[in-house]
């Protein structure tokens, strides 16, 4: 199998790359983390506590929207982006307003 690409000999994979003044570097992705947590009872509900550190690296605070999407064997979590939502809700009043502008209208009378 032929490698995707050649890398100069002096490169060392082991090393991290240089950290910028800004805290970030070349390459800023996240590794994934296998995390396990237990869930804890919240009312008659079950709750999983996400810790700090995840939600300040996700951006997300107690008004932040998530979408939760499965797959019948998994969760996902993830942040809503402010103006994806926005446009979202904005969507959904137009078709409704279309669907029911005659009501509406009766209503305004």
């Amino acid at each position: 199998m032929r490698p995707l690409c050649r890398l100069p000999n002096n490169v060392d994979l082991d090393t991290p790359p240089p950290v910028h003044q800004d805290g970030t570097t070349l390459v800023d992705q996240p590794k994934a983390k296998n995390m396990i947590k237990n869930f804890v009872k919240h009312g008659n509900s079950w709750a999983v506590v996400i810790d700090r550190p995840i939600l300040d690296l996700l951006k997300i605070d107690p008004e932040s929207q998530i979408e939760m999407t499965t797959d019948g064997k998994s969760i996902q979590i993830t942040p809503l982006d402010a103006d994806k939502g926005k446009a979202k809700v904005r969507e959904a009043r137009a078709k409704v307003n279309a669907k029911h502008a005659k009501a509406f209208k009766k209503f305004a009378k």
